[in-house]
């Protein structure tokens, strides 16, 4: 007979708990939470890859992947006598539970928008008794009316805060009537920038990809740093907004364009190395062609 899925579950447990154990992995005994985090990281990314790849079979693996990462951090909290895997699962099983009063309550929600509305109202609630449970300066803060925006982490990647952000603010109907009114706004900021260079010294920003690092580099004034720091910042935000408006994940978005440079950039090292040569022999015509030519030969492929 085979192993039910709570027996599987159990196992796992079993084996992070004797890797910890004495006389088990002196690799995994050293790991402490500051230490494990770039791993949840990275696995978190390579989750998403597997997606955006349709690779079912590679995202299978990827998946326990990520869930080692929870069985390690319970494991190590249950070392200290803070939690256990066990209440991790009750705690989950026990939001699912209350955040949805429309499949296990009497809650009535058509849409999926009403499920987002009563899901942020739910977890507003929520907050509020914990500050409340709390006491001391906790009780304090629960008389404070909560932002709807402060259960927005700032530790989560920027393009997915921004998202994140600007999402909770559409939900109070901060947000733009329709997606032209983005575009103005793109364009807006675009102009913004471009004021901002008038001061830029002279002769202006440069490429500096080819010679050595810095060299040639215009020395900019660190208030003028500043402001274009700023309004490229700015720039980014409107085209999260404008991602988040087409339904579209910014973070994903920008991964695909990312994989795409890289696997057309790559295709042209490979015309070159095949007639003897590098990147840094082409001239930028022969570099600007070869990428025209990486392009049609997806298309092709297509």
């Amino acid at each position: 007979m085979s192993p039910t899925t709570g027996e599987r579950f159990e196992r796992a447990v079993a084996i992070m708990a004797r890797l910890r154990a004495p006389g088990g992995c002196p690799w995994d005994r050293e790991q402490t939470f500051d230490s494990i985090k770039p791993y949840t990281l990275e696995e978190t990314y390579e989750v998403l890859e597997a997606i955006d790849n349709r690779d079912w079979e590679e995202l299978s693996g990827e998946l326990g992947d990520l869930l080692l990462q929870v069985l390690f951090y319970s494991e190590m909290s249950k070392e200290q006598g803070t939690f256990t895997i066990d209440e991790v699962l009750e705690k989950l099983s026990a939001k699912l539970v209350n955040r949805h009063p429309h499949v296990f309550g009497d809650v009535q929600a058509e849409t999926a928008s009403q499920v987002v509305r009563n899901w942020e109202a739910i977890k507003a609630e929520e907050k509020k008794k914990r500050l409340e449970a709390g006491g001391g300066k906790a009780v304090k803060d629960a008389e404070v009316p909560a932002s709807i925006l402060g259960g927005v982490s700032s530790a989560m990647p920027a393009l997915l805060e921004a998202h994140k952000l600007s999402s909770r603010a559409a939900h109070v109907g901060f947000d733009w009537p329709n997606v032209e009114g983005l575009f103005d706004k793109l364009r807006e900021e675009t102009e913004e920038l471009r004021e901002q260079l008038a001061e830029f010294p002279a002769p202006g920003p440069r490429p500096h990809g080819r010679g050595v690092a810095g060299s040639g580099k215009a020395t900019v004034p660190d208030k003028l740093r500043a402001r274009l720091e700023e309004e490229v910042g700015d720039l980014f935000f409107v085209m999260v907004n404008i991602a988040r408006y087409l339904s579209l994940d910014p973070e994903s978005a920008l991964k695909k364009t990312n994989r795409k440079f890289k696997r057309r950039f790559q295709w042209m090292e490979q015309r070159l190395r095949e007639s003897g040569r590098d990147p840094q022999q082409a001239t930028m015509d022969e570099l600007e062609s070869l990428w025209q030519q990486a392009k049609q030969q997806e298309k092709s492929e297509r």
